[in-house]
């Protein structure tokens, strides 16, 4: 009898996405049937990744940024009502899921409505502290209290000194039962010759995606080297444009990807946990752009550069002469970490 494990990441960008398809595979590799859950191109892209699995669309959570940084804590707060909305529609059909497929698990990536008395439930998030400057001590609470709703908390991160998400996955104390699996990513390095001299990664909601698109095309537009832009946008087919010096993709799927980052000398990119992981995982050097007002993206940015490993700055003070220091900095490492699947999979042998 197929033992059905329900894995449903958040699209608020494609991070939530992408780091599940490990999760996904060692699920495969161990026996378990995933049935993927999602909305929008967090949905799009575990189609094109898994074609073969049975995928579930959930209510959007509608995460947009405002054109200005510093509106962003009130324009989430506005979101609100309507982010409930979403968290108690998305619980219903969960729960019709879990009937209908007999789910004997259930993975939720950040979704804070994808849990169930029936099925042992486990929550994904490396914030364990969600940064928002004064209220960081509210966002917190807040935060802990849907985690708490689930059997465990997985942390894609070392619980040891030497880790990647710094303050935001360690706490002082620990309010729920909490398992650091190691650093996620679904690639793996290859020793392949370096052929672009910058490859660039967007992601992220709008319009900020759209926003920096524009200024890294215009600073690039004229760089005297080889480009691959990569503009994160998920559609039903691929397109590939080449002008003068740079090659523009709508998206890459994980192999191509895969192999674009190995022959990249710099990756241009948000500071997002996820990059941050796949790109420490293949030893790579990076200069991030936070999002406007997005306090973790600051805070890992700075970390980062403070610890000289990765150069940054903001994004309306990014200008071409800003990358010319990258090479300087250590760059990004892996940690090693074998995450024990069999351990962690074990929840959903439960009687």
């Amino acid at each position: 009898m197929e033992k059905r494990i329900l894995v449903a990441p958040l699209y608020w960008g494609l991070g939530h996405a992408t780091r599940c398809i490990p999760i996904i595979k060692a699920l495969s590799n161990y026996g378990y049937t995933p049935i993927l859950a999602s909305d929008d191109n967090a949905l799009l892209l575990l189609k094109k990744e898994f074609p073969n699995l049975i995928a579930i669309e959930l209510p959007a959570y509608n995460i947009t940024y405002p054109k200005n940084g510093k509106h962003f804590k009130l324009k989430i707060l506005k979101t609100t009502p309507q982010l409930i909305k979403a968290i108690n529609a998305e619980k219903q059909i969960v729960d019709q899921i879990v009937d209908t497929f007999n789910i004997k698990g259930i993975i939720s990536d950040n979704r804070l409505g994808v849990y169930s008395k029936k099925a042992p439930s486990v929550f994904i998030t490396h914030q364990l502290n969600v940064l928002s400057g004064y209220t960081t001590w509210f966002s917190t609470k807040i935060h802990q209290h849907f985690i708490k709703k689930f059997d465990s908390c997985w942390v894609p991160d070392t619980k040891e000194n030497i880790n990647l998400s710094g303050k935001l996955g360690h706490p002082k104390t620990y309010e729920i039962p909490t398992q650091y699996i190691g650093p996620l990513s679904r690639f793996e390095k290859k020793g392949t010759s370096i052929v672009n001299n910058i490859l660039v990664l967007l992601s992220g909601p709008e319009p900020q995606r759209s926003i920096l698109e524009g200024i890294l095309y215009s600073a690039l537009n004229n760089y005297n080297g080889r480009v691959v832009f990569v503009k994160g946008i998920m559609e039903k087919e691929q397109t590939v444009d080449t002008t003068k010096n740079m090659t523009v993709y709508n998206f890459m799927t994980s192999d191509l990807l895969e192999k674009t980052i190995n022959e990249s000398k710099l990756i241009i990119a948000r500071s997002g946990y996820t990059t941050i992981m796949d790109l420490a995982k293949l030893n790579k050097h990076a200069f991030f752009i936070p999002t406007p007002g997005q306090t973790e993206q600051e805070y890992l940015a700075k970390r980062l550069s403070d610890q000289g490993l990765a150069a940054s700055c903001s994004q309306e003070s990014f200008t071409l002469d800003k990358i010319k220091g990258a090479s300087t900095y250590k760059g990004l490492s892996s940690i090693k970490h074998k995450t024990d699947f069999v351990e962690l999979f074990g929840l959903f042998e439960r009687k």
